[in-house]
């Protein structure tokens, strides 16, 4: 059986940690480079998003400042296009990178996107998933007999669904960059070479959910591993 403070297991851990890390500090280093570098247009988020929904037949979505770095994003719920302090009032290529990726959700929304769709509907179970997951798992470890397996494989389920979340995730952000990359050259709003550019602000944005992903893969095949271990001791 698997010592509590000592799993050889903890390596899918790290290496799950340490692909979110560098994931996170290179969307962080290409955003922050290609925000320095300001578009021909001169439009900033907030005029490129405004601009792109209403070239989509889209007018009932509010683009909104919200609090942050990164912190943009689109809530079908509201119908309001969040775009962060680093974005709203920008006019770097980066910036509008962002926001065309944001109202490239939006267009989804309105074109009744099936992954998105899925995703939204994963998001309670995902939620109630990733709440009780762990502490049923954690009890089943300490206990013993059928209902140790019980909670754990309960507990298995139960993060497994917020693994599909992440999975589900990753189309629908592949999407949408699509979508934004199309649309600002489409648009006129910025030039080949700026495409190019923001191209690689959304890639790099794009690995911050494979490596979320993967993470979350990572951590479930651990979880199975462990409980294959408990029920061969047992």
């Amino acid at each position: 059986m698997y010592g509590f403070y000592y799993d050889p297991t903890y390596v899918m851990v790290l290496i799950g940690v340490v692909i979110c890390m560098l994931a996170s500090a290179n969307v962080n280093r290409t955003f922050q480079k290609y925000s320095r570098i300001r578009s021909h247009s001169g439009m900033t988020g907030r005029e490129a998003a405004e601009r792109l929904l209403h070239a989509n037949g889209i007018y009932d979505v509010t683009v909104q400042r919200v609090a942050g770095n990164l912190t943009d994003h689109y809530d079908p719920r509201n119908k309001t296009l969040n775009l962060s302090d680093s974005t709203y009032a920008s006019t770097s290529v980066a910036a509008i990178g962002v926001a065309a990726h944001e109202c490239g959700h939006a267009v989804q929304h309105a074109n009744g996107y099936a992954p998105l769709k899925i995703r939204g509907s994963l998001v309670p179970v995902a939620n109630f998933g990733s709440t009780l997951a762990w502490p049923l798992i954690l009890i089943g470890f300490l206990i013993q007999g059928n209902a140790s397996v019980l909670l754990i494989n309960l507990g298995i389920l139960l993060f497994s669904a917020a693994v599909l979340f992440q999975i589900v995730t990753l189309p629908v952000e592949f999407n949408a960059s699509s979508r934004a990359l199309k649309s600002l050259e489409t648009n006129g709003i910025l030039y080949t070479e700026e495409v190019a550019d923001t191209r690689k602000v959304l890639r790099a944005a794009a690995l911050t959910y494979v490596a979320s992903a993967a993470s979350a893969i990572l951590q479930l095949l651990r979880l199975i591993l462990i409980s294959g271990g408990r029920r061969r001791n047992d």
